[in-house]
């Protein structure tokens, strides 16, 4: 997480003045919102610029958390921040389900589409979601079913980065200003690997129970029998003490695994698409 938040915020004042700008010249938007660190910062900026006329949508998915889902509602509710929920079902298409290296655009694809039908049905003028200035470096396919759906990055309009978002979030003191990346559950699997409501479910609970145990920045890899676990570098030695392993083993047996490892390398995001050979520029 950043340590030089004041000086990320002094840096990147005319970017948040010009997101305001952006938002008051749209008049009304719908936002695709996760509760993620992006997606809730920029609905918390649209609902004090917008008010009513700023509206978070939440789709319930198989690929995303149901505690995740939960503290979206509430997060939201707490923002004061207006919300639809839908119901998104990715897992119904068959190219997605797949799993190939471009799966975030099927998912997407669905995503803003039920976005689409929810603008139109509430009257407001556009789309937008999370996509920050630095995803532009990073293997996003879901952003071209953004761009043929018509949605509006407007954090990247901006130019806000990551690091300033947090920055700016801290000051607004929204809760996930220090939140850890977070992705859907599909992406636990490695690419051609059917993705299943089962499978993601039992990727899900895992988490869950190693989240339950303290740690915090995860991932459990779905490897058949084998749940591979890659956490922070620096909650790396807690796995090492034997009363939290054995908890952990247990845990993750219980959810159908055979076998837990934990890999020697510590968590970084993208790991999965450099094991398939894929960097930004694949793009």
């Amino acid at each position: 997480m950043p340590d030089n938040l004041e000086s990320l915020r002094e840096a990147s004042e005319a970017k948040l003045a010009r997101l305001r700008a952006i938002l008051k010249d749209l008049g009304s938007c719908l936002i695709a919102y996760s509760g993620g660190v992006d997606s809730t910062f920029l609905l918390k900026v649209g609902t004090e610029v917008l008010g009513e006329r700023c509206v978070g949508l939440v789709a319930h998915s198989a690929s995303m958390p149901e505690a995740e889902q939960r503290e979206a509602r509430d997060l939201a509710e707490h923002m004061g921040a207006r919300l639809v929920v839908a119901q998104s079902n990715e897992l119904d298409d068959p190219r997605y389900a797949a799993n190939p290296v471009d799966r975030c655009y099927y998912c997407k694809l669905e995503l803003f589409s039920i976005c689409e039908r929810k603008r139109v049905e509430l009257g407001l003028a556009a789309i937008l979601d999370g996509f920050n200035a630095d995803d532009r470096a990073d293997w996003r396919p879901g952003h071209r079913a953004g761009a043929e759906k018509s949605v509006r990055s407007v954090l990247a309009e901006a130019g806000l980065t990551k690091n300033e978002i947090r920055a700016w979030s801290q000051k607004l003191g929204l809760p996930t200003w220090d939140k850890p990346q977070m992705a859907c559950l599909s992406s636990r699997l490695p690419y051609g690997t059917p993705v299943t409501a089962q499978r993601l479910g039992q990727i899900g609970g895992a988490e869950a129970d190693l989240r339950g145990l303290g740690l915090r920045q995860l991932r459990v890899r779905w490897h058949g029998d084998v749940a591979r676990i890659e956490v922070a570098a620096e909650e790396y030695e807690r796995l090492l003490d034997p009363e939290l392993r054995h908890k952990a083993v247990a845990a993750l047996k219980r959810r159908g695994f055979h076998f837990v490892s934990l890999d020697l390398e510590p968590f970084r995001s993208g790991r999965m698409n450099e094991a398939a050979g894929i960097t930004a520029r694949s793009t």
